[in-house]
C-alpha cells in the first residue's frame, strides 16, 4: 500500500469530520438562536397582554359601582392594579429583552401607572384627564410593539 493512498484517506476522514462538525455548529448556533427568540416573544405577548388585562381591570373598576367614595375608588383602583400581574410581566421582561427594548417597555409601563393614578383619581371615562393618559399609553404600547416585533424580525 502507497504511503499516499493512506494519507488521501486521511485527509478525507478529516475534512468529512470537520464539515459535519461546521455543519453541526451552524445547526446549533440556529436552533439556540431560534429558541431564544421565542421565548422573547412570549414574553413580549406576556407583557402587553397583562398591560391590557390592567387596563381593563381598573377601568371595570373605576366604573364599576357609582356610589362608592373617592377612597373605595382609589383602593379598587389601585388594587386591580396590583393584581393584575403586571409588575411581575415588567420585570421578567426588563431582565429577559435586549437592552434597546427596556426602555419602550419601561415607557409603556409608567404610562399604564399614569392611567392607574388618573382612574383612582375617580376621573371618568369621558375626561380630558382619563383620554389624554390613555392616548399616552396607547403611543407608548405601540411604540413598544413595534421594538417589538423590530426585535424579533432582525436577523442574528
Amino acid at each position: 500500500m502507497e504511503w499516499t493512498t493512506l494519507a488521501g484517506t486521511g485527509l478525507g476522514a478529516l475534512v468529512g469530520v470537520g464539515s459535519t462538525l461546521l455543519a453541526d455548529r451552524a445547526r446549533w448556533r440556529r436552533d439556540t438562536a431560534d429558541q431564544a427568540r421565542q421565548e422573547r416573544k412570549e414574553i413580549y405577548v406576556a407583557c402587553l397582554t397583562t398591560f391590557r388585562q390592567a387596563h381593563e381591570s381598573m377601568r371595570a373598576v373605576a366604573t364599576g359601582d357609582q356610589q362608592r367614595e373617592a377612597a373605595a375608588v382609589d383602593a379598587a383602583v389601585r388594587e386591580a392594579f396590583r393584581e393584575s400581574g403586571c409588575n411581575e410581566a415588567r420585570e421578567t421582561a426588563l431582565i429577559c429583552v435586549p437592552p434597546e427594548l427596556a426602555a419602550t417597555i419601561e415607557d409603556a409601563y409608567l404610562s399604564l401607572r399614569e392611567l392607574r393614578d388618573v382612574l383612582a383619581a375617580g376621573n371618568p371615562l369621558a375626561s380630558t384627564a382619563y383620554k389624554e393618559a390613555r392616548r399616552a399609553h396607547t403611543r407608548t404600547v405601540t411604540t413598544a410593539r413595534e421594538a417589538m416585533r423590530h426585535d424579533l424580525t432582525r436577523p442574528t
